[in-house]
């Protein structure tokens, strides 16, 4: 079996997804500087730009992050990752994804997991999304794509909190 290609260049109808560079910050950083992207998620003011900088860096470090491109404008939307990958479990997490407002709750958000589903699926029996707690948001959007509870788990921040999540999963 290949080796998993932790940030693979993906093209589908509405999006392309390609390996994040430093040279992303600014674009990338445009697109999340919205308040509201992450007034759900446990660390609400990654819209700052001190905060997003280690952010960027954190996906940079993981060498599993992406870029979402929408086709069309051929601008940057948001960003996505994959990590944790756990060979003997035959299992990587798909997470730290955010997109422009403009582009929820429909086909946008449906093609870009179903890209890095499709990709991961190629390499392990199971895909894992670790959600946080009170982000019903993105939990809606995993049960919207056939995503199964599975368990609570609590992981320590890069600031030392205990932060609180949910985990999906699904299944090849």
């Amino acid at each position: 079996m290949t080796a998993f290609d932790l940030q693979p260049t993906l093209t589908g109808t509405l999006i392309k997804l390609r390996p994040l560079t430093s040279g992303d910050f600014d674009e990338l950083y445009r697109a999340a500087s919205d308040p509201l992207i992450w007034e759900q998620h446990p660390e609400r003011n990654r819209y700052q730009p001190e905060v997003f900088a280690r952010y960027l860096e954190s996906a940079m470090e993981s060498k599993g992050a992406l870029v979402v491109i929408d086709r069309k404008s051929g601008r940057i939307i948001g960003s996505s990752r994959y990590w944790n990958l756990d060979e003997a479990q035959s299992e990587v997490e798909i997470g730290w994804t955010f997109l422009e407002r403009a582009y929820w709750g429909g086909e946008y958000n449906g093609e870009l997991k179903r890209l890095m589903l499709e990709h991961a699926f190629r390499f392990v029996e199971r895909v894992v999304f670790v959600i946080g707690e009170e982000n019903r948001r993105s939990q809606k959007a995993m049960e919207k794509i056939g995503g199964k509870l599975l368990r609570k788990v609590e992981r320590t921040a890069p600031d030392g909190t205990i932060r609180r999540n949910v985990v999906y999963a699904i299944t090849r």
